[in-house]
């Protein structure tokens, strides 16, 4: 098994909390990330859920890398994505995240997202049901397994853990 440090529940949230990924295809620029991370053994990624304005993750970090260099990567990484695609295809839209700052002219992510050590498999657990749980609070779906950009169908009840469905293969199951 690959050495890792304690698992985290991570929370970016869009700045302001504009729908910044209601598009899809903002969406697939997190998922391609967040595969990236896993195939360089940065991260190990146990759950996760994508919402319009903010997204949860549970996952470890892959010695040596530190959490804080890993959530810096990957949220400036999918806010350049994002901000390319804007600058092409919706330069209107881009205007709502100016922001004109010291060290930038565009913001994409709150500052300062949520890393919270999880010290137990009973933490885990609660945090991973409430993440599958997200898309049925926000009215979008009536099952968890239902709602494409999440989890949630890799852990459906009643399958055995090689059974489980995974369209996302960079998926491990959380280990404790």
């Amino acid at each position: 098994m690959m050495r890792t440090y304690e698992a985290y529940f991570f929370t970016a949230t869009a700045l302001e909390w504009k729908m910044l990924l209601k598009p899809d295809k903002y969406k697939d620029i997190l998922i391609d990330s967040l595969a990236f991370l896993v195939a360089e053994k940065r991260i190990l990624i146990h759950g996760f859920v994508l919402m319009d304005n903010h997204i949860h993750l549970i996952w470890h970090i892959c010695y040596p890398n530190m959490l804080q260099n890993v959530q810096r990567d990957f949220l400036k990484y999918t806010a350049q994505q994002i901000k390319f695609d804007l600058q092409k295809h919706h330069p209107d839209v881009l205007n709502h995240f100016e922001v004109n700052a010291k060290d930038r002219k565009y913001q994409f992510w709150e500052r300062n997202p949520l890393s919270v050590p999880i010290w137990s498999e009973k933490v885990l657990l609660q945090k991973l049901h409430y993440i599958h749980e997200n898309p049925v609070r926000a009215g979008i779906v009536k099952q968890p397994e239902d709602y494409f950009y999440s989890s949630a169908g890799f852990y459906m009840a009643g399958t055995s853990i090689e059974g489980k469905r995974n369209i996302f293969p960079f998926l491990s199951h959380y280990y404790f």
